[in-house]
């Protein structure tokens, strides 16, 4: 039964789940692809090193940053360290048979990215993960402090956002780096539509099954991730009170629990920027497994709405400068 008071509208709506599921999906099409052709998933290793400007950014950076942790290396022909730098991040990243990739931004020719990540000089690298920027290391560095911080990311990739990182195959064929394989129909259109189906009739129980059917054959499916989360946060809220969940977040706003459950009624209600900055300002202020509780739950709320959307970009931001 649908759940009283309780709507999507202003927040994602099935059409925008499918549109975020396939851009997503854009950074994972080379793994199906070749998964379905018995390859494992895996990519050539001219796929670990590639270039990108402003118009591909969010192709080739934001959504891959999903599934790998992606090192931006900001250069320049006229540099000469800058030329020894990323000469040294090529050769580390091909050393990391895809627990990284390492996309080349031409300063001289991107100047908007070399605003937005307030670039000042170069040679400059900066990390991707999970679409949460990361300063590296600005002008030349030694070999031994580069490995360290790469070792660094990798293990935070890992440890706090479960991105093992992609599969190379040396004999793998492939087209121009980084260029994803073209789109394929994918085996589980019915039961997405099932899941769609039930979430317009309201039958949240349906639909969460429905998306679990197609994880279950593909964990990675970005769009039965992103309806699951959709479905999983409506019938969470199902049976709260909001007037008693809001009293509780008020009295404590140091309480795990009563702050995530007051973000669910933030963002079911429209109120998305309420629900990011509060489980934010939560996880600034707790510790431990109740710290990690915080930030999961923000994860998803992130899945809710969509790696694409702004309001997900500045929370991602924003949590990165509580968590590093």
């Amino acid at each position: 039964m649908q759940p009283r008071n309780m709507s999507m509208s202003g927040v994602v709506d099935l059409a925008a789940v499918k549109a975020a599921g396939e851009a997503k999906a854009k950074a994972e099409q080379a793994r199906a692809e070749a998964a379905r052709r018995g390859g494992g998933g895996a990519v050539p290793p001219s796929a670990l090193v590639f270039d990108v400007d402003e118009a591909g950014f969010e192709r080739d950076v934001l959504q891959r940053s999903t599934e790998v942790a992606v090192v931006i290396d900001f250069r320049s022909e006229r540099s000469e360290a800058s030329q020894q730098l990323g000469a040294l991040l090529e050769r580390l990243a091909a050393e990391a048979a895809g627990r990284f990739v390492l996309a080349r931004v031409d300063v001289d020719a991107s100047q908007m990215l070399v605003q937005q990540f307030g670039i000042q000089g170069i040679p400059a690298v900066f990390a991707v993960v999970a679409g949460q920027a990361l300063p590296l290391f600005q002008g030349a560095a030694p070999e031994p402090q580069v490995r360290e911080t790469l070792a660094q990311l990798i293990q935070v990739a890992e440890e706090r956002f479960g991105l093992t990182g992609i599969t190379v195959d040396p004999a793998a064929e492939g087209g121009a780096p980084g260029e994803p394989a073209a789109p394929q129909a994918g085996p589980y259109d019915a039961l997405l539509e099932a899941a769609m189906s039930a979430l317009d009739a309201g039958d949240l129980g349906g639909a969460v099954q429905a998306y679990k059917n197609v994880l279950a054959e593909d964990p990675g499916h970005p769009e039965a991730k992103l309806g699951l989360a959709q479905a999983e946060l409506l019938r969470r809220v199902q049976g709260m009170n909001p007037q008693e969940v809001r009293a509780a977040a008020a009295a404590d706003p140091k309480d795990p629990a009563a702050q995530i459950a007051a973000a669910d009624l933030d963002l079911v209600g429209g109120h998305v920027e309420d629900a990011f900055g509060r489980l934010v300002d939560t996880v600034r202020v707790t510790v431990g497994e109740e710290r990690d509780a915080v930030r999961v739950r923000l994860l998803e709320l992130f899945d809710v709405i969509g790696a694409d959307d702004p309001r997900v970009t500045a929370a991602r931001t924003a949590l990165a400068r509580v968590l590093f």
